[in-house]
């Protein structure tokens, strides 16, 4: 049949509609091409729901976030990172036993392998740390070899437990690899984000002891970053996972597509942007490149993709930003510019009628930088925070009975069938 014939054919086709418990409906095609012999054609899968899960959900249109049903806000005020990694993991908040008995489990296992020290040895010291998380994570399935079972439900508990607990220690090795001082170890009487601090910034000449607002401040981050639904990191987890690959693999995976400047670059690209103006007085000529479609300028840090109206992430980072900034009264120049550009777009009606709200990056970047965490660590914090989404999203699909490998399908547009000739007749 030729392009026009298939262009004039109609077809009529029937397909049943599903019913989540909120969000919109969606039409079930998985027999679509058994039935009709044709594929759905949906680049990037913009219109494609990939997997059923009962985890996270998203309304843009609402500014609504919930990890297992409860919003984002209540969580990331009212609960700790760790509480939250249960929750997501099990599908229930934790009584009071339940979390005691998780943050021990999560202690036990924040120490990795000795050797795991001589492995960074590998590494250029100018490495960037993203490069060094994909190898360090991945190759921990040869240090734990009791875990990689993944028709085990234990085993596969044990893998999780595994990832969220050493997943801070690992960064912090990242970082202290590439500034060349020594490794820290863990301190399991800390907080998770206290932990993390600690390991980051103590050395062995003298004590640290980590801001207890920043530390609240590095909670939250945690938080507001665990989970976010089907994005590409996540997708990248579970369609690594159909295969049957072992959970650290996956994880690996998932770091890989994080590292894409389109994804988990964001907070990074806002820090750039703020020393690109320099200084306040940079401003005004700033906004009004901005402003100006012809000039390529973006204001980096402001709207979403996914949420139209606002981020409910970045409201509650917004009042950490200014707690912490007033807690270390840090004199920097760009983060002077940093809150002239936050006051600037929340009152200038060319940014307030277009929606361009600071976003959770903004503040997040604000935030890491006034801690004094580099830009090249943003994303590995990133990672480290959305581990638990991932994993908990590989423990739903382990868990599905019917869980098949993923196989997209295509629209080719190559050439048609042809024959060979020899390369003395060509």
């Amino acid at each position: 049949m030729s392009n026009a014939q298939k262009q004039e054919t109609t077809h009529s086709v029937t397909l049943p509609m599903l019913s989540g418990t909120v969000g919109p409906d969606v039409l079930d095609v998985r027999a679509l091409y058994k039935d009709t012999g044709y594929f759905t054609y949906d680049p990037g899968f913009m219109s494609t729901a990939s997997c059923s899960s009962a985890i996270t959900y998203i309304d843009g249109d609402k500014g609504l976030l919930m990890y297992r049903g409860y919003p984002i806000d209540q969580l990331a005020e009212k609960s700790s990172y760790l509480e939250c990694c249960y929750l997501l993991m099990n599908g229930e908040l934790p009584n009071k036993e339940e979390l005691a008995d998780f943050e021990e489990m999560i202690n036990k296992h924040t120490m990795v392998h000795e050797q795991l020290r001589s492995f960074f040895n590998g590494f250029r010291r100018d490495a960037h740390p993203m490069a060094v998380m994909v190898a360090v994570v991945g190759a921990l399935s040869a240090f734990y070899h009791d875990s990689l079972d993944i028709n085990d439900e234990k085993q596969r508990t044990i893998a999780a437990h595994r990832l969220v607990a050493k997943m801070p220690t690992i960064a912090a090795m990242a970082y202290k690899y590439s500034i060349g001082q020594p490794f820290v170890y863990p301190k399991n009487e800390l907080s998770y984000a206290e932990n993390f601090l600690h390991m980051m910034f103590a050395v062995p000449a003298e004590e640290y002891k980590p801001s207890k607002v920043v530390a609240r401040a590095m909670d939250q981050i945690f938080i507001l970053h665990a989970d976010h639904e089907q994005n590409a990191s996540t997708s990248t987890v579970r369609l690594a996972g159909s295969s049957g690959a072992n959970p650290f693999a996956c994880i690996a995976s998932g770091i890989a597509s994080l590292w894409g400047p389109a994804h988990g670059g964001a907070n990074q690209a806002v820090l750039e942007m703020l020393e690109e103006i320099g200084s306040v007085e940079n401003i005004p000529a700033f906004i009004e490149k901005v402003k100006d479609k012809e000039s390529g300028v973006r204001l980096m840090g402001f709207g979403h993709r996914v949420y139209k109206n606002f981020d409910p992430r970045a409201q509650i980072l917004r009042d950490r930003c200014h707690e912490v900034l007033g807690e270390l009264g840090i004199k920097d120049p760009l983060l002077d510019v940093a809150m002239e550009l936050e006051r600037i777009a929340l009152e200038d009606d060319y940014f307030v009628s277009r929606k361009l709200y600071p976003n959770v990056d903004f503040y997040s970047g604000i935030i890491m930088k006034a801690i004094g965490i580099p830009e090249s660590m943003f994303t590995v914090i990133f990672a480290m925070s959305r581990t638990v989404g991932w994993i908990s999203h590989w423990l739903e699909m382990m868990g599905e009975p019917t869980q098949k490998i993923g196989r997209p399908r295509q629209l080719y547009t190559g050439a048609p069938q042809r024959d060979y000739t020899p390369v003395a007749k060509r």
